[in-house]
């Protein structure tokens, strides 16, 4: 089934302690966001690729576009402040309110084809769907550096992207948001606040997403282990 991506860019990543954007390193032979972008672009079930950015990456973004030949990337949506504002002003430039959009971090590169259909199916079916792996550690809450309890955790998840939704239910999900000034730290979450159910797909633990130095040792690692076919 058909579907369109938005990928919001507009972020430093200071975590990342990079400098610039962190979607623009260097990750092997390319920069991080082109092996985001050509999950998307070599999936026949991708019709556009929605890129919110930063203003002063506009001509960075442009020749990355052109020198890997991404064809599928839309014209360019200026991002706003927060993440949720970009994933906003994106949105607004979709006009088939009954298709599929999924929104989806630049800086997870390593997300399965596999899962993209699973999510799209789901979403199609249930409305809205969202990428994630069953948590391996053990969860404690505390508080004023001490234990107050040990949470189950059989039934948490730990909560990836892309994420997918029927775009009329996104729109409604954001536009309510924006009325009541909430900001939420996923999309879903602006789902779950219309009432709105949200199916969970498994993805896997390599789906991470670049937010430190560290996390590119982990890439790296990812990238050999492809190669090697394991």
């Amino acid at each position: 089934m058909n579907y369109q991506v938005i990928i919001p860019a507009a972020g430093k990543g200071k975590r990342m302690k990079a400098g610039k954007n962190k979607l623009l390193l260097q990750l092997e032979d390319r920069p991080v966001i082109v092996h985001t972008l050509q999950v998307f672009e070599t999936d026949n079930d991708c019709e556009h690729i929605i890129l919110s950015i930063h203003p002063d990456d506009k001509e960075a973004f442009s020749n990355l576009v052109k020198d890997f030949g991404l064809t599928k990337v839309a014209p360019f949506v200026m991002g706003g402040k927060e993440r949720q504002d970009s994933v906003f002003n994106a949105l607004k430039t979709i006009d088939d309110e009954e298709g599929i959009v999924l929104v989806h971090d630049g800086a997870r590169p390593f997300i399965k084809k596999e899962h993209i259909d699973s999510l799209v199916n789901r979403a199609n079916k249930d409305g809205a769907a969202i990428a994630a792996v069953p948590v391996k550690d053990t969860i404690k809450k505390a508080a004023d550096g001490f234990v107050q309890e040990t949470v189950e955790r059989s039934s948490l998840w730990m909560v990836q992207t892309p994420q997918a939704f029927r775009v009329s239910l996104l729109e409604k999900a954001h536009s309510k948001a924006s009325s009541d000034q909430f900001c939420g730290t996923d999309d879903a979450t602006l789902v779950e606040r219309l009432g709105g159910k949200v199916a969970v797909v498994e993805s896997d633990y390599d789906n991470i997403k670049l937010t430190t130095p560290e996390d590119l040792y982990f890439a790296k690692a990812i990238i050999e282990k492809s190669r090697k076919g394991v």
